[in-house]
Parts: structure tokens; sequence; C-alpha cells
């Protein structure tokens, strides 16, 4: 899906696209922001990036026996048969098909989905700072796929999560009975910045498991602060940095500060810059593996290779340990 819109390295914007679920919400479904009781227009929004097109729904039924409710069945498109979700289904709306309902054809993550819903409003321009993180905004029993709220127009569009509902439809757990394949010979101190609650909790088993201590926040900008703080104590303890922080690893999209800007920010200061940087996001395309080069990445990855962190974070530590002089040792 070509928007025509190109966005700069580290402007810390992203490109939404804005959709609608008209109905009523569930029990378990905080009403849409701003808007009153009854049947409500529900606006949500997802990266451009993860779109590939939208097309006319084909009316599926609900599938008797399926593994989730919300699965409609699957339908061809070119070189591709892809699943098709009722988004209202599983977030919760009451909703009745219209004749016009149209399917968002996603694809990240190696995975194309079809998300069915009332309708395309439009897409916009958005800076990560605009994002306000869901915590103290929505009910604590609302939806975990809501990464963060953008105001347009006199209402909220609420950010989902696509991996999270990818994640609970069809999940593939890693084994942890397992030993790890690599083990840190020494407790690498590592940063992770995520906003989704279902990639924290699996990164941090992932890297504990492989003998790395991992601190976790939930952005871009607590990362930053934390980076800060971390590096003025180095200065004023007169120690090496290692001392506190080995590795940084970040999320791409982030509300605050995405993980573009956050990269940059480390790679331009002068405490900060040794700190290898490990970047990952559902959708890797040469474009984004541009941008990340082009601020500083030391390593870039899709999510669908996280298992792979704790060889790459191992890897990194033990290059920049050895490009390192006997007087910086």
């Amino acid at each position: 899906m070509d928007t025509g819109i190109l966005l700069e390295t580290g402007t810390n914007e992203l490109e939404i696209l804005e959709f609608h679920i008209d109905g009523e919400p569930g029990p378990d479904m905080p009403p849409n922001m701003g808007q009153g009781g009854g049947l409500q227009r529900h606006s949500f929004g997802v990266n451009v990036a993860k779109v590939m097109e939208v097309i006319e729904s084909p009316r599926l039924e609900p599938q008797p026996g399926a593994a989730h409710p919300s699965f409609r069945g699957l339908i061809p498109l070119r070189s591709h048969i892809l699943p098709v979700i009722d988004l209202a289904v599983w977030l919760g709306i009451k909703k009745d098909p219209a004749p016009l309902d149209n399917v968002i054809v996603t694809e990240f993550s190696k995975t194309v989905t079809g998300f069915v819903v009332s309708g395309v409003t439009g897409i916009h321009r958005v800076g990560w700072p605009e994002v306000i993180p869901p915590d103290g905004y929505m009910p604590k029993t609302g939806i975990q796929a809501i990464i963060g709220l953008v105001e347009r127009d006199g209402h909220f569009i609420q950010l989902l999560d696509l991996e999270t509902i990818i994640a609970d439809l069809s999940p593939e757990e890693i084994d942890f009975s397992k030993p790890p394949e690599f083990l840190s010979e020494r407790e690498l101190k590592v940063l992770v910045a995520d906003d989704s609650a279902t990639i924290r909790l699996m990164l941090k088993k992932t890297l504990e498991r492989s003998g790395l201590a991992p601190t976790i926040v939930g952005n871009g900008q607590e990362a930053m602060e934390t980076l800060k703080a971390l590096a003025q104590r180095a200065q004023t303890e007169a120690r090496p940095l290692s001392d506190f922080l080995d590795v940084l690893i970040s999320d791409i999209e982030m509300p605050l500060m995405d993980g573009f800007s956050l990269t940059k920010f480390v790679k331009r200061d002068p405490v900060l810059k040794a700190v290898p940087v490990i970047l990952y996001s559902s959708i890797i395309t040469d474009e984004l593996r541009h941008k990340g080069d082009s601020v500083g990445a030391d390593m870039q990855i899709a999510k669908p290779d996280l298992e792979r962190l704790p060889e790459i974070a191992m890897r990194l530590v033990a290059e920049r340990d050895a490009k390192r002089s006997p007087a910086h040792a």
C-alpha cells in the first residue's frame, strides 16, 4: 500500500491507517473515549507499513469448531491464502455484519492476515510523542492489544498491537523446559524497551534463561531516561558504563519515542555511544533496515527471530570488548 509519504529517519513519526468498527462494546471492552453510549463508532489504528491493501469483505460466516470464534475462514488473494479474523469479535464489540464491511489485509512477522472491520477512515501522520500510553487511561480490564491512544478531530484512535492478536489466535510458545542453545559466561546487563506486555514477558524469559540480566521498560522515553541515569551514575562513580549496561534491545514502534530516535540518542551521546543496540520489528523492510543503519543500530532483526537475541547480544558484546585497547579494558 503506497501512501506517498516517506518519513525521515529519526523524526519519531509514523503513519497510521485509521479504521472503525460500529457496534456496542462487550463487558470487557472499554467504550471508545469521547463518545456516548449505545451504538458507537470505535476508532482504531495500525501502522500503514503493515497494511498490504483493503478489500471488500467476502461476508464469511463463523466457522463451527474453529479454535477461536473470531475466525471467519480462509480466502485466496493472489499468491496468498489468508485467514480472516473478525476484529469486532476478538475485541468484544457487538457488531452486526454490514454489506460494506472491509477486510484490512496485513503482512508482518512473516504472516499475511485479513481483519474484518466496518470501514476505513483515512491515513494520518502521527508523532510518537502524541501517542498516549494506555496505562491510566484505560480500565485495568481493557484490551491488552491497545498499545496507545491518539486524539484526532475530537475522538481517540486506539492503536492496536496486531502481534498480540495473532499470538492469541495462534500461540507459538517457546519450550523453556529445554536448555538454552546459548549460555552467557557472565551476566550481561541488558536494557529492553517494548510497549507490548506479551513481548516483554517473552523477552524476559528468553534472556534470563541464557544467563542475561534484563531491565524491562515500556517505551523509548522510559529507556532514554534509564540510559541517562546509568550514564550519570557511571560518571559520578568514575566507573565504566559496562559495569551497569552491556546491551540495549529495543522495539522500533513505541509510544512517546520510537526505536530509531532512541538509537540516535544513544549513538550521539559520548558516554553511551559504545553500547551495542539491537532493534527489532515485525516488519524489517529494506527501507526500515536503511533507517536503522543510518542511526547507528548494530543489528536489526524481525520479531519472529527474537529467540536469537541472547546469541546476538553475546556476540556484539564480545566484538565490542575485542575492539577495546588494553588501556580501556
